[in-house]
Order: C-alpha cells, then structure tokens, then sequence
C-alpha cells in the first residue's frame, strides 16, 4: 500500500491517480479520519500522562480523603484513557480499510487509459506473423483432430473451464516447464515449487482480493486459505515480515505452480478453449530488488519474456499497459502479446505474460524490509513479477502459429528435444 503519510501529503496527487486508473477511494475521507485519530491519540496520551501522575500523587497525600479523591481522579482519567484508545483503534481499522484499496502509483510514462483499447505498443518480436496458404484453424478445432484435449470430460468431472490435456498436449507442457526453467536457472533464478494454497492474509498483502463479490480467488470454506491466482502470491509471502540484508538483494526465483481463477464474466469467442480457463500451470519470475534498482530488472523481465518467445518462434508484440488495466500493486506493467491465428475473425494478438514492478506497495503490506550495515533503519524492498510462461496461453500459440495445411503441426525446434516428435499428426 501507500504509505499513509505520503497520502496526507499529496492528496490531489493520489486522487489523479486513482482516476487514471478507474479506482473509485474516497481519499479525502481517509484524510480526515487520520486528523481525527491523531487528536484523538493525542488525547489519550495525555489521559495517560494524567493518570499517571494522579497514582504519583497518592502516596503524597496529605490523608485518607485526599488519597480516595486522587484514586477516584486516576480511575477516571484511566477509563478515558481506555475509551479513547478504543475510538483511535476503530478508526484505525476504517483508515486501513480505505487506505488497502489505494491503487499504486502510476508511472509517468504509462499511457493513460479506462482499458486495454489504451495500451502502448512498444515493439514487435522477432518471428513475423505467419501467412498461409490454407485457412487456419484455431487451437480446439486443432485440439480436437489431434486428440490434445478433452473439455467436455473436464467439464463433467470438474465443470466448465476445466479440461483434460492428452498425448502430445502433455509432452508440450512438460517442455515448456523445462525449456523455461533452465533458461531461468541460467540466469541466476532459484527454481521453485511453490504451495497452492496461501492463507488470507498473504494474498491480501500481495494485492489480490480473495473474498467478496469481485473476487478472481477460489475460497476454501470454513479456512482462511485460498487456491492461488499466481506463484506472485506464495514467492511475495516467502519473505513477509523479514528483514534482509542489503547483501542478500537481488533475490530472484521462478516459480512453478498451478494457478486457479473464477474468471468471472468472461465469455466470447476469444475467451473460448484455453484462453480463459479456471486451472493451469505457470512458471513465475519474482524478485525482491534494492529500490534503486527495480526499474531495471522490470526490463531485464520484459527481455526475458521476449527471449523466449523468440526462441519458442511465436510472433508477439510489447504493449505498455494502460493505468486503467494496470491492477492495483503495478507501477507500470509491459504485457507480451502472441498473434493467435485462430482468434477472432482473421487472428489477432493475444496477452500470454505480463510482467510488474510494484515498487514497495507489496512489501510494505508484507512488511519486508532490508537494512543498510552500520544502519540502524530499515527500508522496504521493491517487488517485482514477470510470467515467463503460462502454459495453456502457450500451447495455443504453438499450436495455431505452427500449424500446416494436413492438419499436423510442427513442434517448434527449441523443444524438441524435450517433446521427442518434430511433428505432432492427426491419428488414423
């Protein structure tokens, strides 16, 4: 969250803000509250100093009624001690309550926009967009001929938005978990696997709302834990209420996990097979930074992410996203997009990562801090998270941009290997 100082100081600053990117917070309101819980802290610090000088004068009373009347004085100052302490900390909690739903702040350069229609295209990949000399099919009609998923089955066993992979579908994923492990492990990234689960607290601090009507978060009931959304969840908690030494920065792991989300309203062609579905596998790139140094590992992220696209031969593009589509804990976000030949009418790109820096938003709701040598003070690391690859978004990709005219599909050099087919063929 923001620090609530910084708020009281720049009121006009945060309110812009919050209507760039479409958060409706009433940050006058946690304003005023803060000036009341102030004056009113003041005045049971004073109650308190009271009382206590009123238990000192006790013993210095000159008789019997003089002492009743000075304990009566400390009972009664303790008890306005008491309630007023009792007002401050429900004010706290309606001050926290508001302060919690405070977006980041934005980066200058972030486009400004309600909506993904805003985004800002910075580069494209190096893999053209594919021209063929067939009509293409998209990733369920290909699916569907190579016998890779099976909805309908995953539908009656689970419900709509889950399926099941088959046959070469499975050699895929378990590559693209490979190929992207070690090319993050080559750089200097701790690999993990990570929990499912996070308890309440832990996503409230990473920014993601896990109950009420908007939320994306599937609820164990009667439990405090929740299925993750994202390896952004359990890497971000790894390190809640810790502080590290400078020297322990950058500290950089990916993490493989599975991800579930309601993906409440989406619907449409474009939402259809696995573009949207409520369980897949992710592998997650986050790092904990020194502040000064987290606007360059967002790049380092963003490269990374267009290194494996690259190599993987999807064409894609770079957008710069719109403060409306930003989320919450994001200062800015670069989202990846893959062309799809198979979406909409004639294709079109399709986000498959993205990837954040939330400066210290995260950190200072999970309380993660680092400490200079020789410092007595702390001071709150930066975050930031990339996707390095979602799994289902990419299968779809291979799948529609590798595709040849006898319904077969190549599988792309770089996992080969892994996948042990050059080709993946329609079944007799």
């Amino acid at each position: 969250m923001l620090d609530r100082r910084f708020i009281l100081e720049n009121i006009e600053l945060v309110e812009n803000n919050c209507r760039d990117r479409g958060v409706v917070v009433d940050v006058r309101k946690l304003a005023d509250l803060e000036h009341q819980r102030r004056s009113l802290q003041t005045e049971a610090e004073e109650a308190n100093r009271q009382a206590n000088a009123a238990s000192k004068a006790i013993g210095k009373a000159a008789n019997e009624p003089e002492r009743e009347l000075r304990k009566e004085e400390g009972r009664q100052l303790r008890a306005k001690k008491d309630g007023l302490h009792a007002e401050v900390e429900a004010l706290e909690a309606q001050i926290r309550k508001i302060q919690s739903r405070v977006p980041n702040l934005s980066h200058p350069n972030a486009p400004v926009g309600a909506d993904d229609a805003a985004n800002l295209e910075l580069k494209q990949g190096k893999t053209p967009v594919p021209s063929f000399n067939f009509d293409p099919k998209d990733h369920v009609e290909l699916g569907d001929a190579l016998d890779l998923f099976d909805f309908d089955a995953g539908g009656k066993v689970a419900g709509h938005g889950f399926y099941y992979l088959k046959n070469e579908a499975v050699l895929l994923e378990l590559a693209l978990q490979q190929f992207v492990m070690r090319m993050l492990i080559e750089r200097n990234f701790t690999p993990i696997i990570t929990p499912d689960l996070a308890r309440t607290e832990i996503l409230q601090g990473v920014g993601f709302i896990p109950r009420g009507p908007e939320t994306q978060i599937y609820s164990i009931a009667d439990s405090d834990l929740n299925l993750i959304a994202t390896a952004e969840i359990t890497l971000g908690g790894m390190y809640s209420d810790t502080i590290l030494e400078r020297e322990q920065l950058p500290i950089r792991m990916c993490g493989l996990s599975h991800c579930y989300r309601t993906e409440a309203g989406a619907a449409g062609r474009a939402s259809r097979g696995l573009y949207r579905v409520h369980q897949f596998t992710k592998v997650e790139m986050f790092a904990f930074t020194h502040p000064e140094d987290s606007e360059k590992t967002l790049g380092e992220f963003c490269d990374i992410e267009c290194e494996i696209f690259d190599t993987l031969g999807i064409p894609f593009r770079v957008v710069d996203t719109a403060t409306g589509d930003l989320g919450g804990p994001a200062y800015r976000k670069f989202d990846l997009e893959a062309w799809m030949p198979g979406r909409g009418e004639a294709g079109a790109f399709g986000e498959v990562t993205s990837t954040s820096n939330c400066t210290d938003y995260q950190a200072r709701r999970l309380g993660i801090r680092f400490k200079n040598r020789g410092e007595k003070g702390t001071h709150f690391v930066h975050t930031l998270n990339g996707t390095a690859i979602a799994i289902s978004r990419a299968l779809i990709a291979i799948l529609e941009n590798y595709q040849q005219s006898d319904g077969s599909v190549r599988v792309p050099d770089a996992l080969q290997n892994y996948v042990g087919h050059e080709v993946i063929k329609p079944r007799p």
